[in-house]
This record gives C-alpha cells, structure tokens and sequence, in this order.
C-alpha cells in the first residue's frame, strides 16, 4: 500500500531570532517568529508526514500551548513523526518540498538540508528534495513578511 501526504506551514519574521531551515541555521538578519524554532520547512515535512496516514497536523501532536515545545529544535519533531510512520508500519519513498522565500537566497544550504532531512528521517538522501523559490515580489513572502514552504512525501508499506 502507498500513501501520500501533503504540509504547508508559514511564519512571519522576527527580529532577534536565529533563521532556521531546513535544520540548518542561516546567515539572515532576520528569524521566523514561532513557539518552536519556526523551522517552517520542517513543519511542512512534518504534517505532510501525518497527512499520508491520516494522523492529524504538527499542531495536534506538539501543541503550542505546551511548555515543552517552546523554542524546540524542530529535527527532534520530525524525527518523532518519522518514528510515527515507522511504528504504523510505513517507511518513506520519497519527499519533495519546496521553500518560498523572497530573501535570503537558499541555493548554498539546500545540500544541507538535505543531508539533515534525511539522518532525521533514516532516508537515504536521494528520496529528499529540497527546492526553494520566490514569488517574484508578489504576496506575503515577496513582500518579505515571511517565509513559506510546501511538502510532499510518499510513503510505503513496509510489511
């Protein structure tokens, strides 16, 4: 049996906050403000990873309103809903996200990302795709308000 999952999550920027993508830190002067790290890409992966089985949102499983989570690191999340699939019985076969932000540029750090999604996940890196892309000046992201992200994953029995 094959599923697929669908996530999108988006955050505002904040001053004083460390950028984090993809668990990777970039250099920008800005941060994305959130109750966690506001690893807006990780959140994506993270309900698309729920959405193939029908197990909810990030939200449902690591409330904000929980002190626990408060400024998490977001591998850990993701790491947790890779272990959720697992326990199902499901293993992923492929991710593919894409990042939309109008600054900064992400090219030097998607190979990162990509290595860090796929330790967190025990996926070998050739099932993760990272893009990244902007909106050309248009919406909230080309307005540089925030950051936005999209995630696809297809996952698999593995009986």
């Amino acid at each position: 049996m094959i599923r697929i999952g669908h996530g999108y999550d988006v955050h505002r920027f904040a001053p004083d906050r460390a950028l984090v993508l993809g668990g990777v830190r970039i250099d920008y002067e800005f941060g994305l403000d959130g109750h966690s790290d506001a690893d807006v890409l990780l959140h994506a992966i993270c309900d698309a990873l729920l959405g193939s089985l029908a197990l909810g949102d990030i939200g449902g499983h690591f409330p904000d309103s929980d002190p626990a989570y408060k400024n998490i690191d977001s591998m850990r999340l993701l790491a947790a809903c890779g272990e959720k699939i697992k326990e199902r019985g499901f293993s992923l076969v492929n991710l593919d996200a894409t990042v939309i932000a109008q600054k900064p540029k992400l090219a030097p750090y998607i190979g990162e990302m990509r290595r860090r999604i796929a330790g967190a996940l025990g996926a070998d890196e050739t099932a993760v795709s990272v893009k990244a892309t902007t909106e050309e000046g248009l919406g909230f992201t080309g307005a540089l308000e925030g950051i936005a992200a999209h995630a696809v994953v297809l996952v698999q029995n593995s009986d």
